[in-house]
């Protein structure tokens, strides 16, 4: 009986995920890939992120938005004022980037706000986390994306804090990264059972952990801290959170997917306009801060 002969090459590559071996990335990048779709996606769709993988274009969106902020704080902090990095002073607070409740008829800075911080301690927590994890989602996303779900938590950021700490400034991008941070949170919640029990556990107690000690520093500079200068508000945190566990949620669960034959992503968005429409009346005919 004859044996036809066997490959060595081809048969180490049948022990290789076939999916590594499609890879676009380049051969440095692979296992990068390998890991952002373990932390970013659903087991099911592991295999078509990793077959589409590439590194050009970068996750430009999430990295020109955290140099923009970089660059407008070393502005203030070098040129506008003594070199102060940690409190909120007056350079900062007559920004016309700084939402202010009374010049809230400037409608920009309902959105501006994320550009200029409080302090050092603060822009440096805010940037960590939206690299950290927009770099990731970006990367499987992609920047269209990304980008509507973070400026979508800035707004509801700055429009939660005019209703609920109407009197109450606002500055830095919280709103935004808290919208990446729960529309990734809900996608781990409702993907716990496809994920290894171990993996989820870390993924659930890392959120939770970074959550706890930003809000806590937050509600400790509002309401408890002596130190000088304005008070900032942290409603934007719960603003931003909102809307990424119900648009982000949404976006980043739709991966590979279109978002307008998606009915919930249409749902997500009459309700964040309905939202939109009440803040806006709101700050016309019933703010305190008129």
């Amino acid at each position: 009986m004859d044996f036809e002969p066997v490959d060595d090459d081809a048969e180490s590559q049948q022990g290789e995920p076939e999916v590594q071996g499609n890879c676009k990335a380049c051969s440095g990048c692979q296992k990068f890939h390998l890991t952002v779709s373990k932390w970013m996606l659903p087991e099911h769709s592991r295999d078509t992120y990793l077959e589409r993988a590439n590194c050009i274009p970068p996750p430009i969106f999430i990295i020109l938005i955290s140099i923009a902020e970089v660059a407008v704080f070393i502005y203030y902090a070098y040129w506008m004022t003594d070199k102060q990095l940690i409190t909120l002073d007056e350079g900062i607070w007559n920004s016309p980037f700084t939402y202010r409740p009374d010049k809230r008829q400037e409608a920009w800075r309902f959105s501006s706000y994320m550009l200029v911080y409080a302090g050092v301690q603060h822009i440096l927590g805010n940037v960590f986390l939206q690299l950290l994890l927009g770099i990731q989602l970006e990367l499987v996303h992609k920047g269209l994306r990304v980008g509507l779900v973070y400026i979508a938590g800035v707004i509801a950021g700055s429009l939660a804090s005019s209703i609920f700490d109407p009197l109450i400034a606002l500055v830095g991008a919280s709103g935004g990264v808290y919208a990446l941070i729960g529309g990734y949170f809900m996608n781990v919640i409702v993907n716990f059972d496809k994920m290894i029990p171990l993996f989820g556990v870390f993924r659930l107690l890392s959120i939770v952990a970074i959550v706890g000690t930003d809000v806590g520093f937050a509600l400790y500079r509002r309401f408890l801290s002596n130190a000088v200068g304005h008070s900032v508000s942290f409603v934007a945190h719960i603003g931003g959170g909102l809307a990424g566990m119900t648009i982000g949620y949404v976006v980043f669960s739709s991966y590979n997917q279109s978002l307008v034959k998606d009915p919930r992503f249409w749902i997500c968005i009459v309700a964040y306009v309905v939202c939109f429409l009440f803040a806006v009346l709101f700050n016309i005919f019933l703010s305190p801060a008129s």
